[in-house]
């Protein structure tokens, strides 16, 4: 069992001393923070400052002598530019810099702004039109804290007929689509059974859609790809973003607030929910991209800095309708950059990957986060609300493409405790790269090291892109994910590892065989930098909801030295509770209560060619499940041991299965 960790004691009048390492700060300094401040006052709490910049400012006179608190006082604080946190902003030598919401209040740090000014347009329709600033565009509204939904149709893969510069629209019943006024603000999205992908249209010409470069070429090859699905019967696709489609979705989302923006024009358009009065609704509409940048540099990594209380929200990333799409491949890594290599017919010819696909698997991006996390030491977040994101929430220590700051990775000792997250349009934190420099870093200052990620709540997560595991770790030398309440996600909910083994010592002989993976990448001779994990006493439940592939807990590659235990998982249908990947080795799996229709446990060991050993030396031992199925080869020459193990087909949980059971989740004096 796992011994409860009342983290919550290390806090004491908003500033931390009982952290290892820090010392109890003499003459500790408070600077206050209100919406109703003043810029020119001296940040008291009778005359507090009115922006968080000019207390940033203030914060740097005094933390290379002093502990510092920077105070919000209950209110929105509107950004007009992400908060970017440098060395020079955390705790220097011994001190700590904490900011924190003032007690029992909410300060919200925000990338949005209200619209107001509604009139009726569309009587019809019951559609209403406000003004907004000319060419402000996104990709999220935020109605009443809930995501509004974009217009859009679904149709079926039988409908179109794919070619190299995008479709043709096989049923006659779809023309109308010819007469969409702006075809510019119109995309494709498309779900498979682990990708979400988005292509934006170039021109609409008659039954023929071109779809813009290089977005189309990336989403057109590779594997299970906009218009090669692994499995079709899975597959969904759909028409998205155009106001000829408000309320045509289906009878379903008739029930939703649906909108529309035109940034040509300045205007954001509305269809409420029916009966809803729109003069009522708080309509919050994103201005940035992300809110928080925390970063230093691998000479001068940012140290000892808190967030404590503060609330997170609104924001839009726009990548997917940039010209590039999202061309996504797993878990918030996409492609983006063009390969000079891909063969013109890619499209109909590398439907299931091929050579030169391969050469761009160590060039894929991320998705940036909404607060970014890297070359830092000793960062926490304790007790804060991240919701109505438009992007991953928390990213940390992620590639240097998903950073503002420009550099990536490089992180140790951040912490996430006692956090919620909802309502976020991709996964709630993304830890680590999956580039080169992620796994095999030649500067071991890149290594990201010692994460813990505890006591959180996660609910409705990757509602945008829907491929985002909850929370992802990739490749981290040691990874505490402890006791966090997992729900309502559509994807993974909680994946580790990276890179299908291909990274791994030797490489992965699949992919060199069938796939010729090696022509363009390196094999590696020494080990990733993934190791040391702990998945433990996680409740994890209503997750897997759009994607059949996957686990509620999800392994790739090498990992040696981690353990999957105590964890409770339910509530997933038929899908995979613990899915241990192409080329996940040294893996403990012990303990778990598995309540599925599904496997309860899977291990991809590369079908036939299981005695290869890509996927070798894992254990899974004690665990109670009530579903029989068990996926892949669990045979003694690869080393892979099924053991102890509890079939409870009805469900009647021994003692010790129900002390998992009770003491999964967020611990007591978490919160």
């Amino acid at each position: 069992m796992i011994t409860p960790l009342p983290w919550t004691r290390l806090l004491l009048a908003g500033v931390l001393l009982l952290l290892p390492g820090v010392a109890a700060a003499a003459e500790p300094v408070t600077f206050h923070v209100g919406p109703g401040g003043d810029d020119s006052a001296p940040g008291t709490m009778g005359r507090p400052f009115r922006t968080l910049v000019r207390a940033q400012a203030a914060v740097r006179t005094a933390n290379r002598d002093h502990d510092v608190t920077v105070e919000l006082a209950a209110g929105t604080y509107a950004l007009d530019q992400p908060l970017v946190f440098a060395a020079d902003d955390g705790g220097q030598g011994d001190h700590r810099v904490v900011w924190k919401a003032a007690a029992g209040t909410e300060a919200l740090i925000s990338g949005g702004m209200r619209v107001t000014g509604w009139t009726l347009t569309d009587a019809e329709n019951d559609i209403y039109v406000a003004d907004v600033p000319k060419g402000l565009d996104s990709r999220q509204l935020w109605i009443d804290g809930t995501a509004a939904d974009r217009p859009a149709i679904e149709i079926t893969h039988h409908d179109v007929e794919f070619t190299a510069h995008g479709f043709i629209l096989k049923n006659p019943a779809l023309a109308p689509i010819a007469a969409i006024k702006a075809p510019q603000r119109l995309e494709v999205e498309a779900t498979g059974i682990f990708t979400d992908r988005y292509s934006p249209v170039e021109r609409i010409d008659g039954m023929q859609v071109t779809l813009k470069q290089p977005a189309w070429d990336n989403n057109s090859w590779g594997y299970d790809t906009l218009n090669k699905p692994f499995m079709p019967d899975q597959a969904r696709l759909f028409l998205v973003n155009a106001p000829e489609f408000f309320g045509k979705r289906g009878e379903w989302h008739l029930n939703q607030n649906q909108w529309y923006i035109d940034p040509a024009a300045g205007k954001l358009y509305v269809k409420p929910r029916p009966d809803a009065d729109i003069a009522t609704l708080t309509i919050i509409l994103p201005r940035l991209e992300a809110l928080v940048a925390i970063g230093g540099s691998y000479d001068h990594p940012i140290r000892n800095l808190t967030f404590q209380g503060l609330r997170f929200s609104h924001t839009s990333w726009m990548g997917p309708s940039r010209a590039t799409g999202y061309a996504n491949q797993q878990s918030g890594a996409y492609l983006k950059q063009v390969s000079p290599l891909r063969p013109a017919d890619a499209y109909a010819t590398c439907g299931w990957g091929c050579p030169e696909f391969e050469g761009m698997r160590q060039k894929w991006d991320q998705i940036p986060g909404a607060v970014q996390v890297s070359a830092a030491r000793d960062i926490t977040f304790i007790g804060n609300t991240f919701s109505q994101l438009g992007q991953v929430a928390l990213g940390i220590g992620n590639d240097a493409n998903a950073h503002l700051t420009g550099v990536g990775l490089g992180t140790e000792g951040v912490k996430v405790l006692g956090n919620r997250f909802a309502v976020i349009a991709g996964g709630a934190i993304m830890a680590g790269g999956v580039r080169v420099e992620a796994h095999h870093p030649a500067d071991p200052r890149q290594v990201n090291r010692d994460l813990t990620i505890a006591d959180n709540v996660i609910t409705g997560v990757a509602r945008d892109y829907k491929d985002n595991a909850a929370v992802l770790a990739t490749y981290i030398d040691r990874a505490d994910i402890l006791h966090n309440d997992i729900s309502d996600a559509n994807y993974d909910g909680i994946a580790i590892g990276w890179g299908w083994g291909y990274n791994d010592v030797g490489g992965n002989r699949n992919y060199r065989e069938n796939q010729k993976g090696y022509l363009h990448n390196p094999a590696f001779d020494q080990p990733t930098v993934l190791r040391n994990m702990t998945v433990a006493g996680n409740r994890i439940h209503g997750v897997k909801k759009w994607f059949f592939d996957g686990g509620a807990i999800y392994n790739l590659s090498a990992n040696p030295g981690t353990a999957i235990r105590d964890n409770h998982v339910f509530d997933i249908a038929d899908r995979i509770g613990i899915y241990l990947d192409e080329g996940s080795k040294h893996l403990r799996v012990q303990g778990n209560v598995v309540e599925t229709d599904g496997y309860w446990l899977n291990a991809n060991t590369v079908g036939k060619n299981f005695a290869w050993g890509i996927t070798a030396d894992n254990a899974a031992t004690g665990n109670w499940h009530n579903s029989s199925r068990v996926g892949g080869r669990w045979r003694a020459e690869i080393g892979m041991r099924v053991e102890d193990d509890h079939l409870v087909p009805d469900r009647a949980w021994p003692a010790a299965a129900l002390a998992v059971i009770r003491q999964a989740g967020p611990r007591p004096g978490t919160d």
